[in-house]
């Protein structure tokens, strides 16, 4: 059969034509109702006509999806893009930090998915938006909207309600659900909104109101559940090669009569005349049973606690030092003068009884203790150093930072007032002082009070009303200096509020625990070298060292990952 070329251009018109009917029909956007359509525009900060027809709100989702959804990076700030390069463990390029499209291609050669993949997530919104809430946030939503849930209310069992009734609740609610709107987080509180922004280093909308946190919220929940999802998996595989490395140094630590005998006491034979070798060998082949030995048990279990659902059974393994947290911060408090128990308030937007006495105030920080201080505030340059203060105030063209004389005090003083009258004023003013804050606030605390002179660390103890005693050497001053400055911005979650900064916690704890069951590996060691003879004491002191090595290696990359 013989086609002409008019004809054959035809039918590859046709399905090209089909093509991108196809495609576009699959856009998940174009099954969302106008209402969503609209949120999301709205959310990500895209203007459109009102009225507008359901036509040129999908038209207007469309020229802006890959932008918004695809590389979301593009729209951040220094800030956030260096955030996320160190996150992902990328060092950000010498003299790019200030560079934004320097950093956007660093991120973006870093970034984590495909533009189909994050497409497609928003199939299915329920898999993903609740990941990152707390779990009285998901008790409270399921109790609000009548879900039952079995006892002992787990956070796996919460999550899978929550996903398995969200599409029925919304309708009981006439509420749409491929794009959910500010119904879902109802039982919110705007700390909570503040707070979930807070953790993930995404700047809260200044100034703010509900409907904007809930937006930002909205906005950014898909790649916090992703960040959070890779963070505790990388975290999961440093722990376990780190598990690997420890099991094969206390092994090799061990004379054969030693795995002989804990062989025997796992249940694993043994064949009649088997070398040292094959003896290895075949206890790195049943290492899993390491678990049970008692030497390892330890360091086992630790792993187990720090690698599993970081709000489940981590935080079984850590009530008790929750619990002594809060009784170290109430213990402290209790002495705080009333101007530090007010400020902590006022850096909450928790209001001050007016007149209050002490008890009351106290009272009032211990009933939100649990809260942290939330975006930036006057408060923010409490632990700012002199120079930070003065290069802070030198972009304000404030007077007092060519004051040689001026003090640390003055200086934050002036800082507090600066801040005060841009955030009053709002608009450009408000948006470059936040701006500046962003980019300032991690290099300004990474070396709180390490530089900060006696008569500065005093000073700043004095405005807790906290005595510094004749004597106290410098160390002693930045501890205790350190230790209610982070009590003043954490409250008693001081300083793992987040769930990576509990998982980071975790992990040094993890890594505490390691070096408990090395010590148990070189006693061990060392009581059998003891019978040996000196080679064994030697193999056992090089065996437990890469034991030590191997702990710290994946112990400093959990944190940097974290």
């Amino acid at each position: 059969m013989r086609f002409s070329l008019s004809s054959i251009l035809l039918v590859a018109l046709a399905a090209e034509s089909t093509v991108a009917s196809s495609w576009f029909s699959k856009a998940v956007y174009n099954k969302w109702h106008e209402t969503e359509l609209e949120r999301w525009l709205s959310d990500h900060n895209v203007p459109y006509p009102t009225p507008a027809d359901r036509k040129d709100l999908e038209n207007l989702v469309k020229s802006n999806w890959d932008s918004k959804v695809a590389t979301p990076y593009k729209d951040w700030d220094p800030a956030q893009l260096q955030s996320y390069l160190k996150a992902k463990g990328t060092e950000v390029k010498k003299g790019s930090e200030s560079n934004k499209q320097s950093l956007v291609s660093q991120v973006q050669s870093a970034w984590h998915e495909s533009a189909d993949t994050a497409s497609s997530s928003y199939n299915s919104v329920k898999d993903w938006i609740f990941d990152g809430w707390t779990d009285s946030q998901l008790k409270d939503f399921l109790d609000r909207n009548n879900v039952p849930v079995p006892q002992p209310r787990k956070r796996d069992t919460m999550l899978a309600a929550a996903r398995s009734n969200y599409e029925s609740i919304a309708k009981k609610m006439n509420e749409a659900a491929h794009y959910p709107g500010d119904w879902l987080y109802e039982s919110w509180s705007e700390s909570d909104l503040k707070e979930f922004l807070d953790e993930r280093g995404v700047p809260v909308p200044q100034p703010s109101s509900r409907d904007k946190l809930i937006a930002s919220v909205r906005r950014n929940s898909r790649l916090a559940a992703t960040q959070m999802k890779e963070n505790a998996a990388s975290a999961s595989a440093s722990a376990k090669a780190s598990k690997e490395s420890l099991s094969d140094a206390l092994l090799d630590s061990w004379s054969d009569s030693k795995i002989k005998e804990w062989a025997d006491s796992n249940g694993i034979k043994v064949p009649q005349g088997s070398k040292r070798n094959e003896l290895l060998a075949l206890a790195r082949k049943h290492r899993d049973t390491l678990t049970g030995d008692k030497v390892a048990s330890s360091a086992s279990s630790a792993f187990g606690a720090a690698t599993s659902n970081a709000q489940n059974q981590f935080a079984k393994a850590t009530d008790d030092a929750s619990l002594k947290s809060e009784d170290a911060f109430n213990e402290a408090v209790s002495s705080w003068s009333d101007s530090r128990l007010k400020a902590f308030l006022d850096a909450r937007g928790v209001p001050v009884p007016q007149g209050g006495k002490k008890d009351e105030l106290v009272k009032q920080v211990r009933l939100n203790r649990q809260k942290a201080a939330t975006g930036w505030s006057a408060w923010t340059f409490d632990t700012w150093t002199t120079e930070n203060l003065r290069n802070w105030l030198s972009t304000q063209n404030n007077k007092a930072a060519k004051q040689s004389g001026a003090t640390r005090d003055e200086l934050f003083k002036q800082a507090q007032d600066s801040y005060a009258s841009a955030s009053k004023s709002g608009g450009s003013n408000y948006a470059s002082v936040t701006s500046y804050l962003a980019s300032a606030t991690d290099a300004a605390k990474d070396s709180t009070f390490d530089t900060w002179s006696e008569s500065e660390l005093k000073s700043y103890l004095d405005s807790y009303g906290v005595p510094s005693y004749q004597g106290s050497s410098m160390n002693e001053l930045r501890a205790m200096a350190r230790r209610n400055a982070n009590y003043f911005r954490y409250g008693s979650s001081t300083p793992q509020g987040s769930v990576f900064g509990r998982l980071q916690s975790g992990a040094q704890w993890v890594f505490d625990q390691l070096k408990i069951g090395v010590s148990g590996g070189r006693a061990t060691a060392s009581y059998e070298g003891e019978k040996a003879g000196d080679a064994a004491k030697e193999g056992a002191t090089s065996a437990t060292n890469r034991v030590s090595e191997a702990a710290q290696r994946a112990g400093d990359k959990v944190k940097e990952e974290l």
